[in-house]
């Protein structure tokens, strides 16, 4: 074929061609289901999901608009398995093809508990679920908060056992229970009955209770979801789940403070039966009646056999009152010898207080006085003449051993310039200004010439030497 000849094929532009393949996917795929594990969840400012689903071998780009994803009963999470029912499209600004969301349900109820063990195994290790943390419910309380439906016969139920049993003002906080809002409405019940102040015009309750009938898994999955058990957990007034049937578990029973297996049972959890407590407070107060009466029985009898035990009063009264006349007649003879002692003495003083014997003993005494001052004179007169020949004695004794009596012989007392005595003449320069004292006065004298040999040592003197 020459270069200047034709193809036959049709020439497209990358619009048309991709239109064309759009078209082409659209018609082929109007409605599909997908199963899937979701990767790569993110959520857009505009409010459209944007994930990829996959498998072993492929990808598969996926997109829920912002009115579906609204709608949706299931909330995407990374790593879940789905089942997207949805049409594909294609995207030409890529050149990728992509399935667009309409409805979005879990890969059978074995996914969904995986999805929910995998989030009670999270919320435990972050010790949500923790017996520390559970509170204990009041005895009776005055308020109770109610969380629930306010269409459904749950509310219905509870209210009827609180007035059968014991009744209680309620209040209740309307919620969804079922659907995408169901979630966000009972967590934010929990947090806004948390949230009311003591004293306020609405009244705090004393406990809570969330309840719900019951129904599927998938029914009961917003009290799985983590912000619902987040609330409980964080709920400072005592909590009871009462959601679904007994056989029924949901992640709010393991945050909630109690458990009831069904709302009727939180209604009996929540307050006790008020004629039972009537009768037992009947039946305690007839105990304590019974009680008071035994022990009153008791005590007269044992009263009773003490007093058969006891003297009569004469007879307990007999030793002392003969004592007592004992001690009186005592009495009357020991204040007569002791007024006759005192006679006695009165008299022998009186005797001693007449005026002839009261001059005699002063003439006595004086005799007495004047004797005593002469032996007074003679001791004190003998006393100063020992006490004087002692002492005349004593001065013999000092001027025998004075230095003075010494120079009464011829001595003197030599002593250089700086008043030292010189005892050798060895130790006077010449021309040294010295002092002689003697016996009755000193002189001043000058040395001459130099030190003379010491002279020949002195007789001892027997007395000894004063220098």
């Amino acid at each position: 074929m020459s270069q200047s000849a034709k193809p036959n094929l049709p020439e497209y532009s990358v619009s048309e061609l991709s239109g064309a393949l759009k078209r082409t996917v659209e018609d082929a795929f109007p409605f599909v289901r997908v199963r899937g594990e979701i990767s790569g969840l993110k959520a857009a400012a505009s409010g459209h999901v944007y994930f990829d689903l996959k498998d072993e071998k492929a990808v598969l780009n996926a997109i829920i608009w912002k009115p579906t994803a609204r709608a949706l009963k299931l909330r995407p999470e990374p790593g879940m398995e789905v089942v997207c029912t949805g049409r594909v499209t294609t995207y030409p600004g890529s050149s990728r093809y992509q399935l667009i969301v309409e409805q979005m349900e879990l890969a059978g109820a074995g996914a969904l508990m995986a999805l929910i063990e995998e989030r009670k195994k999270r919320l435990a290790a972050e010790g949500l679920f923790a017996a520390e943390r559970k509170q204990p419910l009041p005895f009776l309380p005055e308020v109770i908060g109610v969380v629930t439906s306010p269409t459904g016969a749950v509310i219905r139920d509870i209210l009827h056992r609180l007035s059968e049993r014991f009744p209680r003002r309620v209040i209740l906080w309307p919620v969804a229970v079922q659907g995408e809002k169901a979630a966000a409405e009972v967590a934010a019940a929990i947090r806004g009955f948390n949230a009311l102040a003591l004293g306020g015009a609405v009244p705090r309750p004393d406990v809570l209770i969330v309840a719900r009938g019951g129904g599927s898994i998938e029914d009961l999955m917003a009290f799985n979801e983590e912000i619902v058990v987040r609330a409980a957990a964080e709920s400072r007034i005592p909590l009871i789940s009462a959601v679904g049937h007994e056989t029924d578990t949901t992640l709010i029973d393991f945050a909630s403070d109690k458990r009831a297996p069904t709302p009727t049972a939180a209604a009996e959890i929540a307050v006790p039966v008020r004629a039972e407590l009537v009768q037992q407070v009947r039946d305690l107060d007839a105990r304590a009646y019974r009680g008071f009466t035994r022990a009153m029985t008791e005590r007269r009898t044992r009263l009773a056999g003490l007093a058969r035990v006891l003297p009569r009063a004469d007879q307990l009264f007999a030793q002392p009152r003969q004592r007592f006349d004992v001690a009186a007649e005592r009495l009357g003879n020991a204040l007569s010898r002791n007024l006759q002692v005192h006679r006695r003495a009165f008299a022998e003083t009186a005797t001693l207080l007449r005026p002839r014997a009261l001059v005699t003993r002063m003439e006595t005494g004086r005799e007495r006085l004047a004797m005593l001052e002469q032996r007074l004179a003679h001791a004190q007169g003998l006393r100063l003449a020992d006490l004087t020949r002692r002492l005349a004695d004593k001065a013999r004794l000092l001027d025998s051993l004075s230095y003075r009596s010494v120079l009464e012989r011829g001595f003197a007392v030599v002593r250089g310039a700086d008043g030292a005595v010189r005892r050798r003449a060895g130790e006077v320069a010449a021309g040294e200004h010295l002092t002689l004292t003697f016996s009755d006065g000193s002189k001043a004298a000058t040395a001459e010439g130099g030190a003379r040999p010491a002279p020949k040592a002195p007789v001892k003197n027997p007395q000894g030497t004063l220098f």
